[in-house]
């Protein structure tokens, strides 16, 4: 789940938003609605211990094409777009480092069309992480639980920062001053402009696209059920617990960041989260702790983060795949495993169209290209919840819906609002990630007429 957006998107939403008290509301909704979320999945993972995770429990729900159109939607837009936006931020960062890698300088150019140094380092971690977990699962845990450590270190020590800051500096006091009122400024400018009722509703509701895609990949741990001890159980736990843990880093992140940074900047030479430069609101904050050198540090730690999480990533997708395959719903040989027990062709097929789709566009619109397909999916998997209590009453459940059926009904409601906004007020790259869920209706048709 920590990848790259809690050091980034911050920036962004108090652009939008303009004040504290809104900005930790926010990231205090996007944790209530992935909790809601992941308390409800654990009842289903209880349910259906087996590789590919939300694509059974669609499947078991509402049959093959739902399950055949998601499982379309996580190749073609949420996991490969999810990795894609991840290699980008890892890019991003390593231009601080290595400034001739940056989005500005171009390798490729042809009738117009541009492939920037920042997006050559992205489409090669890629490639290197798709080749690392195609030697075995214990490759991919080891760096995962390197890559996971060292990010939360990280973590820790900006909070722990922050939270020194609060009683040493003014900083806090100051940023509170704002409280809850509301106000948007562009990213070119500091124009700041005060927002009534209903933009700032619909403020809210946008600027939750960038904490929310922070937040998602917490349902990847279901797609490696096949390759989990005591599955029923762990599941679940992982779930909760992980979410949970990860909300409360991301809250804390971002009073740090407040103890540290102005919110609002007043000119575009100075350090604030709302104006960092590229949007690098983690290496602002460390700039302020450490000086020059903490830029440095933070790019540093911000790479192994992102590099992390897309291990994590890549090593989930590939599963969901190889279960589409035995099904008959995705290439053949997605489903053949090689020598080291790992769908290899899956991990390859997917490393192929993330590296497209980091020349697509920048890191904003890979957002929010993503997260409201992500959002259309796991409201149709809670309601799955419902639908198997009516259809399958008697089947085992190891563990069954917290709040069952308020906590599920408040995600669906929840989760379908911020659907809506996104439509209405970012419509261009939402209606694109939409256009491409319906193009697997027809495809499923294709497959299965050719197949009958």
């Amino acid at each position: 789940m920590i990848g790259s957006g809690i050091f980034l998107v911050s920036s962004d939403m108090s652009r939008q938003l303009g004040s504290p008290g809104w900005l930790l509301l926010a990231w205090f909704v996007t944790g209530l609605i992935t909790l809601t979320a992941a308390l409800s999945y654990g009842e289903l993972a209880g349910m259906m211990p087996k590789a590919g995770g939300q694509y059974v429990y669609i499947r078991r729900a509402f049959g093959a094409m739902t399950s055949f159109v998601y499982g379309w939607s996580v190749f073609t837009v949420i996991q490969s777009g999810v990795i894609a936006a991840v290699a980008m931020a890892f890019a991003n960062y390593s231009s601080v480092l290595f400034p001739a890698l940056g989005g500005d300088q171009v390798l490729l150019n042809l009738a117009g069309f541009k492939i920037s140094a920042a997006q050559g380092v992205a489409i090669g971690s890629i490639l290197l992480l798709t080749w690392l977990n195609t030697l075995g699962i214990e490759e991919g845990k080891w760096i995962q639980r390197i890559f996971t450590t060292a990010k939360l270190l990280a973590l820790f020590g900006l909070i722990a920062a922050g939270i020194y800051w609060i009683f040493k500096g003014q900083m806090w006091a100051e940023n509170w001053k704002l409280g809850f009122q509301s106000f948007s400024s562009p990213k070119e400018g500091i124009n700041w402009q005060a927002l009534g009722t209903w933009a700032t509703i619909t403020a809210f509701g946008t600027a939750l696209i960038g904490s929310l895609f922070s937040s998602d990949a917490w349902n990847n741990v279901t797609f490696i059920a096949g390759e989990i001890k005591d599955p029923s159980r762990n599941i679940p736990r992982s779930l909760f617990l992980g979410t949970l843990l990860v909300t409360l880093v991301y809250i804390l992140a971002n009073v740090a960041y407040l103890a540290l940074l102005p919110l609002q900047a007043n000119d575009l030479n100075g350090l604030s989260i709302s104006h960092a430069a590229n949007d690098r609101v983690g290496a602002a904050a460390a700039a302020e702790i450490l000086g020059d050198s903490g830029v440095w540090i933070m790019a540093i730690l911000i790479m192994v983060s992102t590099f992390g999480c897309n291990n994590g990533l890549i090593l989930a997708g590939a599963r969901l795949y190889e279960a589409m395959a035995v099904d008959g719903l995705f290439f053949k040989g997605a489903s053949k495993l090689n020598r080291h027990a790992v769908p290899a062709n899956a991990l390859w097929a997917q490393a192929a169209w993330a590296s497209l789709l980091c020349l697509s566009g920048s890191y904003g619109n890979l957002l929010d290209y993503c997260t409201f397909a992500s959002l259309v999916f796991y409201i149709i998997t809670v309601a799955g919840i419902f639908r198997l209590r009516k259809l399958e009453p008697d089947t085992p459940r190891p563990y069954k819906a917290l709040g069952y059926p308020l906590i599920p009904a408040l995600y669906i409601l929840l989760a379908g609002a911020i659907c809506l906004d996104l439509l209405v007020f970012k419509t261009t790259y939402t209606l694109r990630g939409l256009l491409i869920v319906l193009a697997g209706v027809p495809v499923y048709w294709l497959i299965t007429r050719k197949k009958g």
